[in-house]
């Protein structure tokens, strides 16, 4: 079997949104574009939310940046589904994922699902939306993920979740 390489990072410094997701999911490492897969909602969603003008394809991914948006990992190990991860595993990449941004100074840091921050800041009733702290510098948010796997939310629900994201940082 051959080796997934780890998805690269899409950043620049002073970006107003880094959007960071749990890990690469199989299909995105082995292309090497974020939230590749078929049934996932995150292009759509941005797009919706308004955050790009266009509708961008994960292989134009890196045309995010122009719109002052980045994307990340929170654990850079691909799996075919997050719950492939220990929280350990995702506790242990805190430290490292807190300097990465703390160097990229961006404004706000949207964590797609609460399973990281939970494992990261080691604390269980995260909230949906802003959070009560910083990490790296960078206001905090929690946005649903817009994984196909997560039907729990609509794309209705998806947009109205970003585009308040989109909104404050305006």
């Amino acid at each position: 079997m051959p080796t997934i390489q780890s998805l690269p990072d899409i950043l620049e410094p002073g970006l107003n949104v880094v959007f960071c997701g749990i890990n690469p999911g199989l299909l995105a490492a082995s292309t090497g574009h974020h939230f590749a897969g078929r049934g996932n909602r995150f292009w759509q969603t941005v797009h919706l939310a308004g955050f790009t003008p266009a509708l961008l394809r994960p292989e134009d991914g890196r045309a995010i940046l122009r719109y002052g948006c980045g994307l990340t990992t929170a654990v850079a190990r691909p799996t075919a589904r997050a719950d492939g991860l220990s929280r350990a595993e995702i506790a242990d990449a805190a430290a490292a994922f807190e300097l990465k941004m703390r160097g990229l100074s961006p404004g706000n840091i949207a964590f797609l699902g609460k399973m990281a921050l939970s494992a990261m800041t080691g604390q269980r009733d995260i909230a949906w939306g802003p959070q009560q702290h910083s990490l790296g510098g960078a206001r905090v948010w929690v946005l649903p993920n817009p994984s196909g796997l997560n039907r729990a939310f609509s794309l209705e629900a998806l947009v109205r979740a970003y585009r308040e994201l989109r909104v404050a940082v305006e």
